[in-house]
């Protein structure tokens, strides 16, 4: 088996990073490059190469598999699979949520919209600076089939 890049000029300017491998048949194999997103901040070490008919499938199965190792945080968690530039799968991690309204019996509705709202405001600057690590065993844990 060999492996043949398109070429210098049309690898560099290609979209995807289409590999193309030859068998001994001759016969010619795109392969892609799925990368996996936290919070659209790429994870070097989850990238795969597969074929270009089981990419999505992959990204898929790579996506739910941390969705169920990761722990929830905070904030919510955007796990995606992307194909170059274009995303081809997402699961989300739910937030953990504390009860703001509990301490609000009764009387008027618009206490507990402010106390919502102000809510939503934290979460959302939470998201932006949060940082999501994976641990070696989760990394593991994934990348087994």
């Amino acid at each position: 088996v060999s492996t043949q890049s398109t070429g210098w000029k049309n690898h560099h300017l290609s979209r995807f990073g289409i590999f193309v491998r030859k068998h001994d048949s001759n016969a010619k194999f795109k392969t892609f490059k799925v990368d996996i997103l936290l919070n659209s901040k790429p994870v070097d070490a989850l990238s795969v190469i597969v074929h270009s008919s089981k990419a999505m499938a992959r990204g898929k199965a790579i996506c739910e598999k941390l969705k169920n190792s990761l722990s929830r945080h905070m904030f919510e968690i955007a796990v995606q699979a992307a194909l170059g530039s274009k995303i081809i799968a997402r699961s989300t991690i739910s937030a953990f949520r504390k009860n703001v309204t509990a301490k609000c019996y009764g009387g008027d509705i618009t206490r507990k919209r402010k106390l919502l709202e102000k809510q939503k405001e934290g979460k959302k600057k939470m998201r932006m600076i949060g940082n999501v690590s994976v641990d070696q065993e989760t990394l593991m844990s994934v990348l087994k089939e």
